[in-house]
């Protein structure tokens, strides 16, 4: 908590409006070999409720990676707190990765969100790599900007990256880089620094192309300045889910 308000106050300062944290920030990622205590709902009210104050007294939104006890469950999810320090609502995790099954439960419905002019929806990790259609929903629906936080960190292999999407990394930035380029939004990528990780927070432009990064492994607060006219997503209104067996084509017209 003590680095997320440093923070909330760090990116005040720069002239954000907004700033976003990687998956489940506030306890901390509940990895094999993470030792997290378990789940307390009270410890996670007084977390959000530290965190809008914050908000409100910098009057700068957050999105804030979490977690959540719904229904006896434990949820990943990103809590969304406006200027004036009210929580708007919740992004829960809806698609998780097999290997979360016995940690985490799956959430329904999405979500977006309003802050200024800026509207924005909130993938969380495993959703953003491989399901395009959770950031294409939130763009048909006006987002400018999808938020993608997310955790990875190094793996048994050597390679290290340093330059975000370098051919010899992973597929993960390869598919930052489509998520945005196939809808005409930003997509802003968000993970922890830590050492060898083989992704990294970034802001990619609506044409596919990145706007910035944050240095691998290196602690920091990634800012973006975004022209919200470039955001028309345009490609994402020209998809259509066919009704009947599933197909999917593009439409004839803007909806």
């Amino acid at each position: 908590m003590a680095i997320a308000i440093q923070a909330i106050k760090q990116a005040a300062v720069e002239g954000a409006g907004i700033v976003c944290f990687p998956e489940c920030f506030v306890p901390g990622y509940r990895g094999p070999g993470k030792e997290i205590p378990p789940p307390d709902p009270l410890f996670l009210e007084r977390a959000w409720s530290t965190a809008a104050a914050a908000a409100a007294r910098a009057g700068i939104a957050v999105v804030l990676g979490s977690e959540r006890v719904v229904e006896g469950a434990l949820l990943a999810t990103a809590v969304v707190i406006g200027r004036n320090g009210a929580i708007e609502g919740f992004q829960d995790k809806v698609q998780i990765d097999p290997s979360e099954e016995p940690t985490y439960r799956y959430g329904t419905g999405r979500s977006v969100f309003q802050v200024g002019p800026l509207r924005f929806g909130v993938v969380i990790c495993h959703e953003g790599w491989r399901y395009p259609e959770t950031v294409r929903e939130a763009v048909r629906r006006g987002a400018h900007l999808v938020f993608h936080p997310h955790f990875h960190e190094a793996g048994p292999e050597r390679y290290r990256p340093a330059a975000f999407a370098d051919p010899a990394n992973t597929f993960h930035e390869k598919a930052a880089l489509c998520r945005a380029a196939e809808n005409t939004c930003y997509f802003a990528t968000v993970n922890y620094a830590s050492p060898g990780s083989p992704t990294t927070s970034a802001v990619v432009r609506p044409d596919g192309s990145v706007m910035c990064w944050q240095p691998y492994g290196e602690e920091g607060l990634l800012v973006a300045d975004l022209d919200l006219g470039e955001a028309t997503g345009l490609l994402a209104s020209r998809y259509r889910q066919a009704a009947g067996a599933g197909e999917r084509q593009p439409a004839r017209q803007l909806e």
